[in-house]
């Protein structure tokens, strides 16, 4: 995978994004303080935000490009993301949530993929539960499995590690390992935590004021 982002510039507050990177394959680690851009950064690159200029290309396809007036929906650029507050629907179960994408689609169930990832995530004794009874730890797997789903190729994660306890962080962080390892899944995490993006990551850049650094 290779992922390019160049002169993007997207004005945000006090100052704004400006990117011109190129993000290849394997887990790579952004961080960087609270305000500095992280989570824009991800809504960029997912679609769900729109720059003043800039272009993204993934693998050669282009995915924006202002000067030519492109611009591909986030539905159609095969990404998955997670964001903070992992945006599970409380009130269906958690098999529903997981197929949730295909069913508002209108595509059909991908069963080989479902069985693979349940088992994965080891969220086959959760299938019939409510999400909103579910503790931090399994929600954070179910919003995963979810996005993995629609077979992605590039999947964004943003703090997914910030409300789980010392425990569920390093076995989520190990959950993370196997995905990208058995996935072959290329996956641009952002976290607060060096610690967490040390253990994880091959490659981690710092977000300040919202230029990306060598970190």
């Amino acid at each position: 995978m290779m992922l390019e982002l160049s002169n993007i510039v997207l004005p945000l507050g006090h100052f704004s994004l400006r990117l011109d990177v190129t993000l290849r394959g394997g887990i790579t680690g952004i961080s960087g303080p609270s305000g500095s851009g992280k989570t824009s950064m991800l809504e960029v690159i997912a679609g769900l935000r729109r720059p003043r200029t800039g272009k993204i290309t993934q693998d050669g396809k282009t995915l924006l490009d202002t000067g030519q007036g492109i611009v591909v929906p986030p539905w159609q650029r095969n990404m998955g993301f997670v964001p903070q507050d992992q945006a599970l629907f409380p009130h269906w179960n958690v098999r529903d949530n997981l197929v949730s994408s295909g069913r508002l689609s209108g595509k059909r169930l991908d069963l080989p993929r479902f069985t693979q990832l349940t088992s994965l995530l080891e969220l086959e004794p959760l299938l019939t539960r409510q999400t909103a009874l579910l503790s931090g730890g399994e929600k954070a797997r179910v919003a995963l499995g979810r996005a993995l789903m629609s077979r992605p190729s590039l999947l964004l994660l943003d703090e997914p590690m910030a409300h789980l306890d010392d425990r569920l962080r390093e076995k989520s962080l190990s959950w993370l390992r196997t995905v990208a390892a058995e996935l072959g899944l290329p996956i641009l995490m952002v976290s607060h935590s060096a610690m967490e993006l040390r253990s994880i990551c091959g490659n981690i850049l710092r977000m300040e004021h919202g230029e990306l650094l060598e970190s």
